[in-house]
């Protein structure tokens, strides 16, 4: 077994048991592409068990910190049990659920999605790349399923030293899927779209949409950044008469326009535009168009922290127009996937659009992601998604 040394003072972090360990704070030591190793304090004591990456910043992420652990094969088999029975006691109302979330399953780099009886799985950092095989049967023998995707084509693999890989890592078929979601049939492409393809983490908020939706009347919404229209078809499921959805992906459009149909919405009640969504919101407030209901729910604008202040500026210019494009008591669900942008950061910016906006609203209720998305004590960084729900004044 390998040695990493740290310098002096750095396993506070592990002590703490957060799992990343940076450049930075190695003194010592060396191993290949995943491999294990021992990680030691300064003075030689025992510090976690982890896999070594030598070209990310974050050059160790630790599996255990239990000296009397063994990262074997019986490790991601006990890992991979206690994720998928959290995820069976939270009784979630899909067959479409995130049952293994990374560092927040102690599997660092390890993402897996359930989509009916499809699983597709990211293999993200170098560690779990290395014992990929064992993984994936694990994954099958576990749920009992018998088909596996790979989509390991996020770019984050590049800080890894990995090449994007995709396909079936076990049996095959088509990979058009559907699931259901509270009552709603939608479906997608693991081959396809956004992150394993779909947004299984904002299931739940998607839900309240549609409740808020029915219980205060609202009929006329607008889903930007609205992919392939989940909220689109949870605002007609509480009762929305007239949804407009916008992206820039005529594929993503065309598959919205599909759920409307196959959930037996009237098609006249939806209708969805291909193009930007900062012009098109400045050319409905020209027009002197007004909505009950926006949903703005961008891509990522701030990676890390290093770009918060551009990204808070295109998040205060798109809640801007947006509070300007509602009704007095209208709703804006509004989103950050931003790691850069903290929760009270995002709150500080919704409000300051509102302010430059002219107008007050009432913060009514704050959103994170699902619960199969989980956020650990140790694990903070696992906060990506943020939303906050203003209704205007």
């Amino acid at each position: 077994m390998k040695v990493i040394t740290l310098r002096p003072g750095k396993e506070r972090s592990l002590q703490r048991r957060h799992p990343w360990v940076f450049e930075s704070s190695v003194a010592s030591g060396k191993a290949d592409a995943g491999e294990t190793v021992r990680v030691q304090a300064s003075d030689g004591s025992f510090a976690a068990w982890a896999a070594y990456s030598p070209q990310s910043m974050i050059r160790l992420r630790a599996w255990s910190f239990e000296e009397a652990e063994r990262i074997d094969a019986a490790f991601f088999e006990r890992r991979i049990a206690r994720a998928l029975a959290v995820r069976a006691r939270l009784a979630v109302a899909s067959d479409g659920v995130r049952l293994i979330h990374g560092e927040a399953d102690g599997l660092p780099g390890l993402i897996v999605d359930r989509y009916a009886d499809t699983l597709c799985a990211q293999f993200l950092g170098v560690g779990v790349e290395r014992w990929k095989a064992t993984i994936a049967d694990q994954l099958l023998r576990a749920t009992g399923l018998a088909r596996l995707y790979e989509r390991s084509d996020a770019s984050v693999r590049a800080l890894e030293g990995l090449e994007p890989k995709a396909g079936w890592l076990r049996g095959g078929g088509p990979t058009e899927v559907t699931m259901h979601e509270h009552g709603l049939a939608l479906t997608l492409d693991v081959a396809e779209g956004h992150k394993t393809g779909f947004y299984l983490d904002q299931r739940d908020n998607r839900r309240l949409f549609a409740d808020t939706v029915r219980h205060f009347g609202l009929k006329r919404v607008l889903n930007c950044y609205c992919y392939t229209g989940g909220f689109s078809v949870a605002a007609l499921a509480g009762g929305a008469t007239d949804v407009t959805g916008i992206d820039s992906s005529a594929p993503a459009l065309a598959r919205a326009e599909a759920h409307v149909a196959l959930n037996g919405f009237d098609p006249l009640r939806h209708r969805t535009l291909d193009a930007d969504v900062n012009r098109s919101l400045r050319e409905m407030l020209d027009r002197g168009e007004r909505f009950d209901a926006i949903v703005l729910d961008p891509p990522k604008f701030a990676p890390s922290a290093s770009h918060a202040e551009r990204a808070a500026r295109a998040y205060k210019d798109i809640n801007r127009l947006a509070f300007m494009l509602l009704v007095p008591g209208g709703a804006l669900f509004t989103f950050s996937c931003s790691g850069g942008i903290s929760p009270d950061l995002f709150h500080k910016i919704v409000a300051g659009a509102g302010l430059d906006a002219g107008i007050d609203g009432l913060f009514y209720a704050r959103l994170g992601a699902a619960p199969d998305h989980p956020m650990t004590v140790t694990f903070p960084e696992g906060e990506y998604l943020k939303g906050l729900v203003v209704i205007k004044q």
